[in-house]
């Protein structure tokens, strides 16, 4: 994000804390993909997770007067994201994961340089534990440190470090075994 962009959002969060509907739609607009995204990283399900990002923007527009700066707002918007994820998973026993590769793609994906690949790794990610693939992808799609990624799930670090740490092993242990387990 550029400055400008960020100065563009500091003026909607703004004028949105002033009441002005308009500004709210722009930050919703704004925002909007990268919750979603996560959603449906988490939940391995586009309705759900248009459900979940729908959630999280009427909470956001019940608690915007506790939103400081852009940078919170972000931070707040995966807290939240997350927050809302896991607790839908944990409330729902059983599981029914839905594959990711038989979704139709994100309409900003880019090109991927091996799809097979591709599908295997998300299909892997969606059987990690909640919270492993929460850490995952805050680290790896969200690019956060360990330091932030503790401070949004509210977890400590060394938490955070061990969850990444099973996850990677765990993920590599299965890409190896299923590369191994396919013909050439």
């Amino acid at each position: 994000m550029s400055s400008d962009d960020a100065g563009a959002g500091g003026e909607w969060l703004s004028r949105a804390l002033a009441g002005e509907a308009s500004a709210f739609r722009a930050l919703v607009q704004r925002h909007q993909r990268s919750v979603y995204s996560l959603a449906v990283r988490m939940l391995s399900d586009r309705q759900l997770a248009e459900d979940l990002a729908q959630e999280v923007f009427l909470q956001l527009h019940r608690s915007l007067g506790s939103i400081e700066s852009e940078a919170h707002l972000a931070f707040w918007l995966r807290r939240v994201t997350l927050h809302r994820a896991l607790d839908r998973l944990r409330r729902t026993r059983g599981w029914k994961w839905a594959p990711l590769e038989e979704a139709a793609p994100l309409a900003d994906e880019r090109e991927e340089v091996d799809p097979l690949l591709q599908r295997r790794l998300h299909a892997m990610l969606a059987k990690l534990p909640p919270a492993q693939r929460a850490v995952v992808l805050l680290r790896y799609q969200e690019d956060l440190d360990p330091m932030d990624i503790a401070r949004t799930l509210k977890m400590p670090t060394n938490t955070v470090k061990s969850h990444l740490k099973r996850a990677l092993t765990l993920l590599r242990e299965r890409l190896q075994s299923s590369t191994t387990e396919s013909p050439p």
